[in-house]
């Protein structure tokens, strides 16, 4: 992402709010606290209401028009749109505004790609990233060639797409491949503490809402923490004992998060499961932050 020594990406926000859009606002408010973990300043936000998205942009012609005089007046580097955009209002956007644009999904996944420490953790990142990245292929400074027949496409004759596309699909196979040899040494992991007697907690919540926090004084451990989104990727397990004699196993999994890319999900189905075979969750939630009653309704719907 962005290196500290470099000058900080200028962002805007972008959201769209349909009349069956709810909590909008606390969306644009994480969707702003996202870019900052990403390492971007956030120069203003901008929002507009419509019955539906416009298929071509998302956004009307007079608030595109807007956008991009704002973003030739502020130096902007980066759009960011809090709705998931298709591969055609991504290239249009782009086309228009003359700056990067990118989605909230394309967002979440670089904080992960960031995040990411162990080797299981960035495969799967880069899996959801290319999953992601594969449909989108068409418009990203791709060239079709050659596909047409004709003078000039003799010979291996394939386009820069389609190798571009072979290429993703032989990296989603090679990575799905590595990933299976893990998941089945996870597996193994976690069938020799199902079969023991030590009794299982598992730490499941929003975000940032203070699991490792808690894991750390559990334990009396080291663990990565900080005020910041998805500081945690990595399911971590540790033994401790309560009140000096009852042996319990803790575990601590990535933090959820409200519209999380499904690509994600996918990826780290063997993490997230880590909280499924366990004798007890517990489910922590920041009662300082004015929205944690919506964030304990979107990890009891995960």
């Amino acid at each position: 992402m962005i290196e500290t020594n470099k000058r900080q990406e200028r962002v805007i926000l972008l959201g769209v709010e349909l009349p069956e859009t709810e909590i909008f606002e606390m969306s644009m408010e994480e969707l702003a606290s996202l870019a900052k973990t990403a390492g971007a300043e956030v120069v203003s936000s901008y929002r507009q209401k419509r019955e539906k998205y416009d298929s071509k942009s998302l956004i009307g012609s007079g608030k595109l028009a807007e956008i991009k005089a704002i973003v030739e007046a502020d130096e902007i580097d980066t759009v960011i749109v809090n709705d998931r955009l298709t591969p055609r209002q991504n290239v249009n956007l782009e086309v228009e505004l003359g700056v990067k644009v990118i989605d909230r999904m394309q967002l979440i996944l670089d904080i992960f790609a960031m995040r990411a420490r162990s080797h299981e953790g960035k495969l799967q990142v880069h899996l959801a990233q290319l999953k992601y990245m594969l449909p989108r292929l068409v418009g990203q400074g791709v060239m079709l060639s050659r596909q047409a027949g004709g003078i000039g496409s003799r010979g291996p004759g394939e386009s820069q797409l389609e190798l571009n596309r072979r290429s993703i699909r032989h990296q989603i196979s090679d990575i799905e491949r590595q990933l299976k040899v893990v998941e089945k040494n996870r597996e193994t992991g976690r069938e020799k503490r199902t079969e023991s007697q030590v009794f299982k907690i598992g730490l499941i919540g929003y975000t940032n809402a203070g699991k490792s926090t808690i894991m750390n004084v559990l334990t009396n451990d080291k663990q990565y923490e900080a005020d910041e989104l998805f500081a945690t990727l990595d399911a971590t397990t540790k033994q401790i004992y309560l009140q000096n004699q009852f042996q319990v196993t803790l575990t601590d999994t990535v933090g959820f998060i409200q519209n999380l890319p499904t690509e994600l999900v996918a990826a780290f189905k063997s993490t997230l499961e880590e909280s499924r075979n366990v004798d007890l969750l517990l489910h922590v939630i920041d009662a300082s932050d004015p929205n944690h009653a919506e964030h304990e309704k979107v990890v009891l719907n995960c």
